[in-house]
């Protein structure tokens, strides 16, 4: 009889995800196993199942995906799931935490294939939540001066201090409390990624349209408001005032085809550890 694959869907919420539990069996898995409330303290009961409860030819076919709101608490649950391995006891896990690590690795490959980011001013808007600390990340690892805004400064130092923490990579945190701040902080900048809260706008189309630098914008927000006006939530590689601009559903397939190309990875292996950097590297290969 044919192994099952199995995945282990970990949330640090108190209730899993409905939407993880989808894409894992959209992704593969003939059977997602779902968990609330998980955290580093209670994890090693579950890792333990699934790394012993199968022989060595047969790890492949089980598999851990970490989600939650979080991004903070899913780090840390993740690192957690790391330790509790040794030798060949071990199974495939994937970190993608409020979707921020498939949102921003699809986004940002469609944006760095119209402007590579080596030596460039990208501005992540309301960059301190998980999908805009993600986007910073890998801009940065692109070569990017990346800039992080926020309405209160020392959000955006905490957000640049976690970035250098995890990824080694320096941002440069900047107050922008209003649309004219907002607007200014865009000063140079080649790349713009807003990822601000739903139903928040921004930028207004003033502050952009006239940008002479600006090549390349993403609004991540499906929400209305939109995060940036001028551009449609459907927006995919269009032209708008000389700028090639995404929208939340222009950049959302490649995300979706993403999120089930990663969890398909997970049972090709029994090592693989998907974060941030190996997922926005499958992204790229995939535009």
């Amino acid at each position: 009889m044919m192994t099952k694959k199995l995945l282990f869907q970990l949330d640090t919420d108190a209730i899993a995800n409905g939407f993880d539990t989808i894409v894992g069996y959209d992704g593969g898995a003939d059977h997602v196993i779902p968990h609330g409330g998980v955290n580093p303290q209670n994890v090693g009961m579950l890792v333990d199942g699934c790394m012993f409860a199968r022989s060595s030819r047969e790890k492949q076919f089980s598999a851990i995906f970490v989600g939650g709101s979080k991004l903070a608490e899913g780090q840390a649950l993740f690192e957690a799931i790391k330790k509790k391995f040794f030798a060949n006891f071990r199974v495939s896990v994937m970190l993608d935490s409020n979707g921020s690590n498939t949102t921003a690795a699809a986004s940002v490959a469609y944006l760095i294939k119209h402007c590579p980011a080596a030596g460039k001013r990208a501005v992540v808007l309301a960059g301190t939540g998980p999908v805009g600390q993600r986007a910073a990340a890998v801009l940065a690892k692109e070569g990017a001066e990346v800039v992080i805004t926020s309405r209160v400064l020392a959000r955006a130092q905490a957000s640049c201090e976690l970035i250098k923490e995890r990824f080694g990579y320096d941002c440069i945190p900047v107050a922008a409390i209003d649309d004219a701040s907002r607007g200014k902080a865009l000063a140079g900048a080649r790349i713009v990624y807003a990822a601000g809260a739903a139903g928040v706008q921004l930028l207004r189309e003033t502050d952009w349209m006239d940008n002479s630098t600006l090549e390349v914008m993403c609004d991540a927000n499906a929400t209305p408001m939109l995060g940036v006006q001028g551009v449609n939530m459907a927006d995919k590689g269009v032209e708008c005032h000389g700028k090639i601009v995404y929208g939340a559903l222009g950049i959302g397939d490649l995300k979706m085809k993403l999120h089930r190309q990663c969890i398909a990875r997970l049972f090709e292996q029994n090592e693989l550890l998907l974060d941030a950097e190996d997922i926005y590297g499958i992204a790229k290969t995939m535009v």
